[in-house]
C-alpha cells in the first residue's frame, strides 16, 4: 500500500511565524505564499525584508540610484522605481526600492514613462534588499492602481477634498509675516518638472470632469481634446498665469514650469492676454466669453477669477528670491513691465473673496500634490490666508 507522507510543522516554527507577522503588522494568514494575495503597505514591506514573496502597493516617487538617492526628474534608466505610502514622501528611509526587470520596463520604467511618477503601482516579488536598501526584487507581477491595502495609513484623496493633516503644521496659529514665512518653507519642497512634462501634467490636472478625453481651457471655458495641444490655430497651449516676462524667468525648470500657475488655454487667447497684468474692464474677448481686456490689463471670466488670484498669490509665496529665482510679488500696478511684480493686488484679493475654490480647483490642487509636484497651493486650501498676509 502506498501511503502519503504528511509533514507537520514544528510548534516552534509556527509560533515564530506568528510573532513575525504581528511584529510587522501583517494579518494572520497572510505570511508565506498567501502574502502575495493581500497587498502590503510600503511600511510593512520595509519591515519584512526576509526574502518572502509579497504584493506591495505604493505611489511612485522616482528612480532610486543609490541607498539614499532617488531621482524625481531627469530619469536615467528604466530599471527601478521607488514606492512610498504617501505620494508626497521625501524621506528615502520610507521608500521601497522596486527592481524593474526587462519584462516590465516598457510600462513601468521611468525613463520611458516619466508621467508614471505619482501614480499608484502594485508589484509582486521578493522582499529583499536592493541598492543596499529595503526593496522588492524579481517582480512576477506589476500593475497600475492598488488593491485592498491592510493598512490604517490614509492615502491622499483623489477627490481633491482632503487636506493632509500634517502638511500645514508649521503654519498653525500664525498670521501676517510669520504665516508667510512658514508657508514658503512648506511649499518650496517640491518636485520640479521639465517644460515638456507640463503637457502631460495639464492633461491630468485640468481634465474635464464630464469628458476625461478633454481639458477645460482657463479663460475660454471651452472643453477641448487633450490631443489638440500645440501651436496651431485653435490648439491649446500652456498659459503662464504669472506672465514669465514679469521676472524674466522664461520656461526654464522652476517658476517657468510650476504647474500651480500653468493652465491650458486657446493659442490666440493666450497670445491676446500676453504678459498683461490683471484688472477689471476693457473690451470683450471674442473667443473667451466673460473676459475683457485693454492695453495693459486682462480680466478673466467670473468662474475663474478666484483661481487666477490664488495662482498669483501662490507664486508670490513660493518664489521669494532665495533659490536663484526672482522674488515675485503682487502689487497694485498694471505697468510692471519686466519687473518681478504683477498686479492689481487689490483686485486679486477681491476676486479671491468673490470666487471661492470650487471642486475643479480643489481636485487640481490635490492632483498636483499627489502626482506631479508634491506641494500644494495654500490659498486653495485656506483662502482666508490671503487677507492675513496682504490685508
Amino acid at each position: 500500500m502506498n501511503m502519503k507522507r504528511v509533514t507537520r510543522s514544528r510548534p516552534g516554527r509556527l509560533i515564530a511565524a506568528v510573532v513575525l507577522a504581528v511584529a510587522v503588522g501583517i494579518p494572520l494568514g497572510v505570511t508565506g505564499a498567501a502574502s502575495a494575495a493581500t497587498p502590503l503597505t510600503v511600511a510593512q514591506a520595509l519591515a519584512a525584508q526576509d526574502g518572502r514573496t509579497a504584493t506591495v502597493t505604493g505611489y511612485v516617487i522616482g528612480q532610486p540610484t543609490a541607498a539614499t538617492t532617488v531621482l524625481t526628474s531627469g530619469f536615467t534608466a528604466d530599471t527601478a522605481i521607488a514606492l512610498a505610502d504617501q505620494a508626497g514622501e521625501t524621506g528615502t528611509s520610507r521608500m521601497l526600492y522596486v527592481q524593474v526587470t526587462a519584462a516590465w520596463r516598457s510600462t513601468f520604467g521611468l525613463l520611458t514613462n516619466p508621467s508614471l511618477r505619482g501614480r499608484q503601482v502594485t508589484a509582486t516579488g521578493a522582499l529583499t534588499a536592493y541598492f543596499s536598501h529595503g526593496g522588492l526584487k524579481n517582480p512576477t507581477a506589476m500593475s497600475l492602481g492598488g488593491g485592498a491595502t491592510p493598512s490604517p495609513t490614509p492615502t491622499p484623496s483623489p477627490t481633491g477634498t482632503a487636506v493632509p493633516d500634517a502638511y500645514y503644521a508649521a503654519a498653525a496659529g500664525r498670521t501676517g509675516p510669520a504665516l508667510r514665512t512658514a508657508l514658503h518653507g512648506i511649499i518650496k519642497v517640491q518636485t520640479k518638472l521639465s517644460y515638456d512634462q507640463v503637457w502631460d501634467a495639464l492633461k491630468d490636472t485640468d481634465q474635464d470632469p464630464a469628458n476625461p478625453a478633454n481639458v477645460i481651457l482657463l479663460y475660454s471655458g471651452r472643453s477641448q481634446s487633450k490631443t489638440s495641444n500645440g501651436g496651431g490655430a485653435n490648439d491649446w497651449n500652456r498659459e503662464h498665469v504669472w506672465a514669465k516676462s514679469h521676472g524674466d524667468f522664461g520656461t526654464a525648470t522652476g517658476p517657468g514650469t510650476d504647474v500651480h500657475h500653468l493652465r491650458p488655454e486657446d493659442v490666440s487667447v493666450n497670445s491676446l492676454r500676453g504678459n498683461k497684468d490683471f484688472d477689471a474692464g476693457g473690451g470683450t474677448v471674442a473667443e473667451a466669453p466673460g473676459c475683457y481686456t485693454d492695453a495693459d490689463s486682462f480680466e478673466p471670466r467670473d468662474a475663474v477669477k478666484g483661481d487666477v488670484a490664488r495662482m498669483i498669490l501662490y507664486m508670490a509665496i513660493r518664489y521669494e528670491g532665495g533659490d536663484g529665482w526672482p522674488d515675485l510679488e503682487p502689487n497694485d500696478s498694471v505697468s510692471n513691465g519686466s519687473a518681478p511684480r504683477l498686479g492689481r493686488l487689490s483686485k486679486l484679493l477681491a476676486w479671491n473673496d468673490q470666487d471661492p475654490p470650487d471642486a475643479f480647483e480643489k481636485r487640481r490642487n490635490q492632483r498636483i500634490y499627489e502626482r506631479w509636484q508634491g506641494n500644494r497651493n495654500p490659498f486653495v486650501d485656506h483662502p482666508e490666508w490671503a487677507r492675513s498676509i496682504w490685508g
